[in-house]
């Protein structure tokens, strides 16, 4: 469903906290260099943590307003205003550090995992539910290895989100 089509609650943004941000890139182990895309990026939580870390990060934030605040913050990140769920990846590897919002959870995951993406790997912030399905036998894709990375509480967001979420971790198989 395109952005227009979807209620300003539906997109289901919430604020990570920077410590928690913090935590979330260290255990993503990102090296400098490396082109990962921050989907969902809001205002920068997690934007602020890779390019600290040296990455070349792809912010991708639907909200004109906060895509506005990520330009002003960033100079040196590419922001993107668009729908994620309607994204067009990098023709090149790439990996994605993100806390997207949890209505485009599915869409967002077959678009990383389409048999062209050139994803190498993902660390997602997702309903600990999802996580779960995911590493428990729903794995998403053959090529991929799915764990249950860090344990997110509620409290850890702003507003806080009805459920708590974990990381879901992505990595190619070799």
């Amino acid at each position: 469903m395109s952005a227009a089509g979807r209620s300003r609650r539906a997109w289901g943004w919430h604020r990570l906290d920077d410590d928690w941000a913090a935590r979330v890139v260290a255990a993503a182990r990102v090296r400098p260099g490396e082109l990962v895309l921050d989907i969902g990026a809001g205002e920068g939580a997690l934007t602020a943590h890779l390019v600290r870390a040296g990455a070349r990060v792809i912010a991708v934030e639907l909200n004109a307003g906060r895509a506005r605040v990520l330009r002003e913050r960033f100079p040196g990140v590419t922001v993107v205003c668009a729908d994620a769920a309607e994204l067009r990846l990098p023709g090149r590897p790439f990996r994605v550090v993100a806390s997207p919002p949890f209505s485009i959870t599915a869409e967002l995951l077959r678009l990383l995992l389409a048999r062209d993406s050139k994803l190498t790997a993902a660390d997602l912030v997702l309903q600990r539910a999802v996580v779960r399905k995911y590493v428990s036998g729903g794995a998403p894709a053959r090529r991929f290895v799915p764990a249950a990375g860090l344990a997110i509480p509620r409290r850890a967001f702003r507003p806080r989100p009805q459920v708590d979420c974990a990381v879901l971790t992505l990595r190619r198989r070799h």
